[in-house]
């Protein structure tokens, strides 16, 4: 189980994400831990099973327990704050005053946040990485504002995205493949 079987499970109109998985793997300013810790919060939040089968065997043997329930704990809290976070913002972009829900208080435990169990930075990275899977730009700003506060280089922040963006498209294109060859049913008469 791993990045090697992945980029084999990979349809051909998918060549290029067998590179991708390939360099971004392999091919990263992150520390071992942060690279690792980026794939498995991604293949987590990418929520393809096969993905995260094949990624949490090879991410296993780079991590630290610590490291590897830091990176579960990311996608999980980053789960649940993605969609609150992203509602909010969404939400007062519709109302013409704007900012009312961001005065309530959000009421969500997220002790986590203020101590991971690893390098704050390399938590950051991974709820980053999680937050760009899930698509929530208020906890990307958060979170990139976080990185560049701790000295984090613009490159690293961008690899962590980098990572997520092929995990998750990985995932989709894996799943989409296993479903369209077990589908057996014929298409319905028009």
């Amino acid at each position: 189980m791993s990045v090697a079987r992945l980029r084999e499970l990979l349809p051909d109109h998918a060549k290029d994400l067998r590179l991708n998985l390939g360099s971004v793997t392999s091919q990263s300013q992150l520390s071992a831990q942060q690279l690792w810790g980026t794939v498995l919060a991604a293949a987590i939040a990418s929520r393809g099973r096969t993905t995260l089968l094949e990624l949490e065997a090879e991410a296993l043997e780079h991590l630290s327990t610590e490291a590897a329930t830091a990176a579960r704990t990311a996608a999980a809290v980053m789960a649940m704050n993605n969609i609150y976070y992203r509602s909010l913002h969404l939400l007062e972009d519709a109302v013409p005053d704007g900012g009312e829900y961001s005065r309530l208080r959000a009421g969500l435990r997220m002790n986590a946040l203020a101590n991971p169990g690893v390098d704050k930075v390399d938590f950051e990275l991974w709820s980053l990485a999680v937050s760009a899977v899930n698509g929530c730009g208020r906890c990307l700003g958060a979170h990139e504002r976080e990185l560049r506060g701790r000295e984090v280089a613009r490159e690293m922040i961008q690899d962590a995205i980098r990572v997520a963006s092929v995990v998750h498209a990985v995932a989709v294109t894996i799943e989409a493949a296993e479903i369209s060859s077990g589908a057996t049913a014929t298409p319905a008469a028009v």
